[in-house]
Order: C-alpha cells, then sequence, then structure tokens
C-alpha cells in the first residue's frame, strides 16, 4: 500500500513466510522424499541445484555422507542437482570466530553459479547453520537456504528460527541477519554419533522453555531424565519435537519475529550464557554455558522473590541430572573463591545483553514453573549471592564426591 500524502510517500508493505520442519531419520536414503520435496518447484520446470556446506565433525562421524548426497540427487537428475562436491569446513564456534569461512563460502556461491532461485544446504550444528545461513542472506542478496541440523542444541532451539550470524568484535552474533530458511529438515539419525557434551546439550534449551512455557513438559523432562541421560533415542526425539515446536510457536505468535523490539524472552539464562562462552574461548558449549546461565538466573529469580524454593531446586536438580555442571570459575573475580565476588567481566555481560537488542535492559526471570515474568533491572548484589549459592553448591558436591 503507498499512501500518499502532502509532504512525503509512505509505503506499506507486508512478506509471508512459510517454511516446513521436518522430522524423519535417514534424510538421504533413496527412499526418503523429505530433502526432495524441501526444494520448492521452480518456474518452467527448471532442475533445482544444491550446493552443500557439511560440518567437519560430521563428515568424520559419517564417512558415507557426501557419496550417499550425490546417489540421491544423480537418481533424481531430472528434477535435482547437485552444485559439485560438498563444502567441508570446521565446525563449532571456531568458524564463526574467523571471517576467512564467510568469505570462502560467498566465494564458492559465485564460483559454482548459485543464483537465486538455487539452494545452499547447511549439515551440522548450530554454528554451522548460523555461518551459511549468514553467507547465503547475503550473497546476491539472498540465496535460498536449508537447514539440516546435526546436533540436538540445534535440532531443539536455534534451526527452528530465523537468525543467521558470525562473531565479531568480541561479542557473539554481532553481524548476522534474519532470514528464514526454506526447510529445516530434521534427521535424528545423526544424532547417535555425538560426543555425550553435544548429546546433553539440546536438554538445556528443552528445560529452559519448558520452565518458561510449558509446565507439563517440564514435568517429562524430570521423568524422563534417566532415559535421556542414557541416550535413548526416542525419548531425545520427542525432548526435541516438544522444544522445537514451543521455539517455533513462540517465533509465528510473538508478534516480533526479527527482534525490533528490546524484549527476547526466549533468551532466559542467556545474557550469562553469552560471555560466559567468550570468556572461556568457547570451551564451554553453548549448552553448557545456557544450563549455568539458567541457574544463576533460576537463583536471582529466588533471591528477589519471585520463585519458591521447591520449584527453584526442581529446575536446579533437572539441569544436573542432565548431567550439567552449574559452574565456571569465570562466574568469580580471578585467584578468589566465593568472597571474591561475581566477575566484572561477567556483568559486563548485562550491558552487552541490553546493547544487542537496543533499548532497555530487559532480562526474563521466573516466577513459577512454565511461567516467566520481564525485569529491567538486575541487582548486582543479589547477582553476587547468585554466584555465591553456585559455588557453594559446587564445592558441596566435590566435597561429597557426588
Amino acid at each position: 500500500m503507498l499512501l500518499i500524502m502532502s509532504d512525503r510517500l509512505r509505503q506499506r508493505f507486508s512478506v509471508p513466510f512459510e517454511f516446513d520442519i521436518v522430522f524423519t531419520r535417514r534424510l538421504f536414503d533413496a527412499d526418503n522424499p523429505a530433502f526432495r520435496e524441501s526444494l520448492t518447484e521452480l518456474p518452467h520446470h527448471a532442475v533445482s541445484r544444491f550446493l552443500c556446506v557439511i560440518d567437519q565433525g560430521v563428515a568424520e562421524c559419517h564417512p558415507n555422507l557426501a557419496a550417499d548426497i550425490a546417489a540421491y540427487a544423480n537418481a533424481r537428475n531430472k528434477a535435482i542437482a547437485q552444485a559439485g562436491e560438498p563444502i567441508v569446513i570446521p565446525g563449532g564456534e571456531a568458524c564463526k570466530n574467523d571471517p576467512r569461512w564467510l568469505d570462502d563460502i560467498r566465494r564458492q556461491i559465485d564460483a559454482r553459479s548459485i543464483c537465486r532461485h538455487s539452494y545452499i544446504v547447511a549439515i551440522g550444528g548450530g554454528a554451522i547453520l548460523d555461518l551459511v545461513g549468514f553467507a547465503a542472506a547475503t550473497a546476491h542478496r539472498g540465496v535460498r537456504h536449508i537447514r539440516v541440523p546435526t546436533t540436538t542444541l540445534a535440532q531443539a532451539d536455534s534451526a527452528v528460527g530465523v537468525k543467521n550470524g558470525v562473531n565479531a568484535c568480541g561479542k557473539k552474533n554481532f553481524v548476522g541477519s534474519f532470514a528464514p530458511p526454506t526447510a529445516v529438515l530434521m534427521d535424528s539419525t545423526f544424532l547417535t554419533t555425538l560426543e555425550d557434551r553435544d548429546w546433553r546439550s539440546g536438554i538445556a534449551e528443552a528445560i529452559k522453555v519448558a520452565l518458561l512455557q510449558d509446565a507439563a513438559f517440564f514435568d517429562w523432562i524430570e521423568s524422563s531424565a534417566r532415559a535421556l541421560a542414557s541416550r535413548d533415542l526416542s525419548a531425545m526425539e520427542k525432548l526435541i519435537r516438544r522444544s522445537a515446536e514451543l521455539h517455533a510457536d513462540h517465533i509465528t505468535t510473538s508478534g516480533d519475529p526479527f527482534e525490533l523490539a528490546s524484549s527476547r524472552p526466549l533468551d532466559f539464562g542467556h545474557w550469562a550464557a553469552h560471555k560466559l562462552e567468550q570468556l572461556t574461548n568457547y570451551q564451554l558449549r553453548h549448552g553448557e554455558a545456557v544450563a549455568i546461565g539458567l541457574a544463576l538466573d533460576l537463583t536471582y529469580s529466588h533471591l528477589v522473590g519471585l520463585l519458591d524454593e521447591r520449584s527453584l531446586h526442581r529446575a536446579i536438580d533437572a539441569l544436573e541430572s542432565a548431567g550439567f555442571s552449574l559452574f565456571s570459575p569465570m562466574l568469580i573475580n580471578a585467584n578468589g573463591g566465593a568472597d571474591s565476588g561475581v566477575s566484572v567481566d561477567l556483568l559486563a555481560g548485562l550491558n552487552e545483553f541490553r546493547e544487542h537488542l537496543g533499548g532497555e535492559l530487559t532480562i526474563m526471570l521466573l516466577e513459577s514453573v512454565g511461567s516467566g515474568v520481564e525485569t529491567h533491572t538486575m541487582n548486582h548484589q543479589l547477582i553476587d549471592h547468585a554466584v555465591g549459592a553456585l559455588v557453594r553448591r559446587a564445592k558441596a558436591k566435590q566435597e561429597s564426591g557426588s
């Protein structure tokens, strides 16, 4: 719509977005139609071309993956075509910290004649999805991209969103874009080769969204802790499905999918988590950092009188039952113990969080299991007390040998 006024023209338009989140196993098996169906029909019955970018860790754990993709495409060569061999790059935050990988993907998009009717397919963990999605969003001002998340963390949370980005200026996701994928294909077979640390990482984001939005889901996580810890794939598939549903529903119904406001409710526990990742030089996995960030904000919620003690213990116990350590030395000032106080570097994460969204500081806290509440101030003394509580808990567990 174009509104004509005496001194200006005002354009107003909306763009609908729609994409499928598909749950499957053995995505590139010959008789699985999910990947082919994700390549939308093009004008004049043109062949859909795609270029894969694969996480190096995934390629090593699944040495036949490239051959399986090639065979899949060759069997459907009248409909789809692979634009050469897949690109294999290191996964994890290392790929988001080094600009050469972003530049290399964009050069390959150019060299392989990938156009706006072609597809970039990212196969890997959340970092690879972020990086490749940003490369796709900025090449030709937007190339269609498909996400194939291969970790519990990416499947339970980040893959269903619309954000892409890389780290810069010492800050996580400082450079990025909002660009919805064409499709998200969840293949749980990839999860079977994950290390234990990566297997459990997605549980942190599931606990987070359950605490905020679905008390019954949190009850189920508590009762399924043993199965999840013992790598029961069916239990993990159920956890991922519900977590993805809740995250996707929030993006769809919140009224702010591109985060133009100052609030980001699903970042409960993340102001500290993002800073801890940076302070540990990304030695902490994102899920591990989120678990600590959740424990900190849960304890803070209790200290300010929002969250009752029983609910606090339930949430903390659930995180520990999933296998998470809820302490990092980076929580406290260097060369000190519980009395040394909360790390000034960690507290800097509060302002960085506010700056990232703009506007006033907005932090999500918990008032009951299944219900969050926002605050615009954080008392540094109470944060210090919350950190002290985590220090004492960690020391008690160490002394008891548990």
